[in-house]
């Protein structure tokens, strides 16, 4: 048995593989498109081609990184090296808690050092050659360093207690994993701008003045109690702009980068917001955080019934059978399902953006939202003609085409 799920595990991997890249592939070649005549105002000659050169050259970034990536998954996987990390750990203690740590550990720290390179070449080399880049070399390693160790002290802890929960309850785990998830999910969407945010980005309280003061009156007319409108410091690291609502209740906040004020004008920068507020109103926040945490607990309960098979664990090439060798071995045979689940998630979400434009049309204006998203989208040198089957897999917003269309309907 464990066999026949070594070779599944190789099967997905290799499907997966094939899958994303002839994804890729017709997105690519949708590059040179004829722009509908809803789209021929953004770019011009020039900036169009601009766009198409920086798609490109993204494409075939990803095809060499991906294609790496996955031939040292599988050379480390075919050749038992999660057989030879296991053992390891286990001369090194006979702790399941500290195996478990050391072993994805080891591992995340190798695929960390691999990623490292193809990281620094996107930033340093494809996002400055098209001017978005403003990241320091210091920004880019401090950035690495501390996401690194907030990684794995949240990472760790909660592996940590999941295998704490399987050896005190065996197949029941599962109930306390994820109460701990969902509590833990509450706790960072409230408090994610106060605790996470700092340690990457400096914000700073939206100053007095005319955009202010638009932003305010719009709050009021609609009913929207809004104290914390903060601006973060985007340009720090690139040129692209961005909005972002997170928390709920007293602690919901709307954060604007630097970027976004500088590109847009007033009314412009309102319809965006309109669009953030429109997503609280309609509830996607709290609807967002219920599903992940639906979708967490079936993913929870579905590992308790096979975590204990000793087969799952041998089935990724160790010697003996142990939580940490069976969690992985899991979660490379889920992807599949892991993958459905994310189509969904994208549909959903490309639904809850539809609603907030409209909420944004009806409560501001449409015309000035579809200004905002042109800017945007020619700033950030936005593929305008993505392929259908692949924004049907990876996006989790509509394509703007579609959403023109429909702020026009």
């Amino acid at each position: 048995m464990s066999t026949i799920l070594f070779y599944c595990i190789l099967g997905i991997l290799v499907i997966q593989y094939g899958i994303d890249t002839w994804l890729d592939y017709l997105n690519a070649k949708r590059f040179s498109t004829t722009l509908p005549q809803e789209l021929d105002d953004i770019f011009d000659a020039a900036e169009y081609q601009k766009a198409r050169n920086y798609h490109r050259e993204n494409y075939r970034f990803g095809m060499i990184k991906d294609g790496i990536s996955l031939a040292l998954l599988l050379i480390f996987l075919i050749a038992g090296g999660f057989g030879w990390v296991d053992n390891y750990v286990t001369v090194l203690t006979d702790n399941p808690i500290a195996q478990a740590l050391v072993f994805f550990g080891v591992l995340v720290s190798a695929s960390s050092s691999i990623a490292i390179p193809f990281s620094y070449y996107r930033t340093f080399v494809i996002e400055e050659k098209f001017g978005f880049n403003k990241t320091s070399k210091k920004t880019f390693f401090a950035d690495l360093i501390k996401s690194g160790l907030l990684s794995a002290l949240l990472g760790g802890g909660l592996l940590a207690l999941i295998i704490w929960f399987l050896e005190q309850t065996g197949a029941n785990f599962w109930w306390y994993a994820w109460g701990t998830f969902a509590l833990l999910t509450v706790f960072i969407n409230l408090f994610y701008t106060k605790l996470f945010v700092p340690l990457f980005n400096k914000q700073t309280p939206l100053s007095e003045g005319n955009l202010k003061t638009a932003i305010t009156s719009y709050a009021t007319k609609v009913g929207f109690d809004l104290k914390n409108i903060f601006v973060i410091d985007g340009s720090k690291r690139s040129t692209k702009a961005n909005a972002y609502f997170s928390g709920f209740g007293a602690q919901k906040q709307v954060t604007l980068f630097d970027t976004l004020i500088d590109d847009l004008d007033e009314k412009e920068i309102v319809a965006v917001l309109a669009h953030e507020v429109g997503h609280y109103k309609r509830k996607h926040v709290i609807l967002n955080l219920l599903i992940s945490i639906l979708f967490t607990g079936i993913t929870l309960y579905i590992l308790s019934l096979f975590i204990s098979n000793a087969q799952l664990s041998m089935a990724i090439g160790v010697d003996r059978p142990s939580y940490h060798a069976a969690l992985l071995a899991f979660f490379l045979l889920y992807s599949p399902i892991s993958t459905v689940t994310g189509l969904l998630m994208n549909f959903i979400s490309r639904k809850f953006e539809f609603q907030a434009d409209d909420y944004a049309r009806e409560t501001h204006s449409a015309i000035a939202l579809i200004s905002s998203l042109k800017k945007l989208s020619k700033n950030n040198l936005s593929n305008l003609t993505p392929h259908p089957a692949y924004v049907f897999v990876h996006y989790s917003h509509p394509p703007l085409l579609e959403r023109i269309k429909n702020l026009k309907a």
